[in-house]
């Protein structure tokens, strides 16, 4: 029986603990999302590549998508009321005052408006995804090979794959095909995470490059660069949790096989404060806050959908010795270096992050009834 109350007060303190972060995470991402980023509007004067108005860009950017994704994440989880009115105040007001011109970092905030969507049933929603759609599939510039080219809002990248553009706009693709039971659309998408794994994917490490370049054929530095990992770690999940029965049993296990190899790569450098450095193989480069969140959250989105079976096999994940690194390790709210933007695209990170402090605090709250 004291072995029993134990557990239920060490359960209690978690759940506070975790309730405490989700509520500082909310709190923090409701003010910064609608926070200017003086640097990205600044260059936007004169590098806008779509001519079209600058200030439609203040608030719709891959960045308010990374935090939108978390803090739909939280409701889903949670049903928590306040994450849903905000987002429903944020693409409301954004939709009435005009979307940005199309282009790979603002489809981002797309793929959370594909689960509003979904949920409340709303046809200004619905159409909004439809008609983004149609432009990311007929209007944005390929690649050789028909990849899509990391069209951004200010740099044109030419024949450039990145790994960003699995998380900012493959997604999206993959959620409209299973919306809209588009068999064209799920299979682009599967395609395009396979051309880009071809492309990016190390093969000497299991980390990925940045970026490829057709113009000269080469990963640009070819440094292993943390927060542009971090995109894989967490696309790969999410790609084969939306797909469900619609994902391939060849392309699971291939993108299953690489999540795998990039895991047991990341555990080799993982820092001893459970963070990672901005060069992962380089612990002279700094700790960095994003890249750290977006592999925690990727890993254990995996550990959840049994992509990574050692953590199911331990009650603790801090103390699973195998494949996976101790995320039991990883500072939540802590950082590594930071300049003002770097601050924003943070909270950003964690507020994606909330998504799985929400599964945590659920799993534990159903485990001791």
């Amino acid at each position: 029986m004291m072995m029993k109350n134990n557990l239920e007060e060490k359960k209690d303190m978690l759940l506070e603990e975790i309730t405490e972060k989700l509520e500082c995470l909310i709190n923090g991402f409701e003010k910064v999302l609608y926070d200017d980023d003086d640097i990205f509007l600044q260059n936007m004067k004169t590098d806008n590549l779509a001519g079209d108005d600058v200030q439609k860009y203040r608030f719709w950017e891959w960045t308010q998508g990374v935090g939108l994704f978390g803090l739909w994440k939280q409701f889903e989880e949670n049903r928590d009321e306040k994450a849903l009115a905000m987002l429903k105040r944020y693409y409301d007001e954004r939709i009435a005052d005009g979307l940005p011109s199309c282009n790979i970092n603002t489809t981002a905030p797309m793929l959370t408006l594909t689960y509003l969507y979904e949920y409340t049933k709303n046809e200004t929603y619905g159409e909004t995804c439809r008609e983004w759609l149609k432009k990311v599939l007929t209007e944005l510039p390929r690649t050789k090979e028909g990849g899509f080219q990391h069209l951004t809002s200010d740099t044109l990248n030419e024949q450039e794959l990145w790994d960003d553009t699995l998380f900012m706009t493959i997604l999206f693709i993959a959620r409209m095909g299973k919306l809209m039971n588009d068999r064209a659309c799920i299979e682009e998408a599967q395609y395009q995470f396979e051309l880009h794994k071809k492309y990016l994917e190390d093969r000497k490490t299991g980390l990925w490059f940045h970026g490829w370049t057709f113009n000269g054929r080469h990963n640009f530095a070819g440094g292993l660069w943390g927060r542009g990992n971090s995109w894989v770690t967490i696309a790969i999940p999410e790609l084969i949790g939306i797909l469900g029965d619609d994902c391939g049993p060849v392309i699971r296990r291939l993108l299953t096989e690489t999540l795998l190899n990039q895991v047991e790569a990341l555990k080799t450098y993982q820092a001893d404060n459970g963070m990672w450095h901005t060069l992962i193989d380089d612990s002279d480069s700094y700790l960095e806050t994003s890249a750290t969140t977006g592999f925690a959250y990727g890993m254990l989105k995996a550990a959840h959908m049994g992509l990574i079976d050692e953590y199911q096999k331990e009650q603790d994940i801090g103390q699973t010795e195998t494949k996976c690194p101790k995320l039991a390790r990883v500072p939540l709210l802590s950082s590594g270096r930071r300049s003002p933007r770097r601050v924003r695209i943070c909270h950003y990170f964690t507020s994606l992050v909330s998504s799985f402090l929400a599964s945590i605090r659920y799993r534990i709250a159903i485990a001791c009834p």
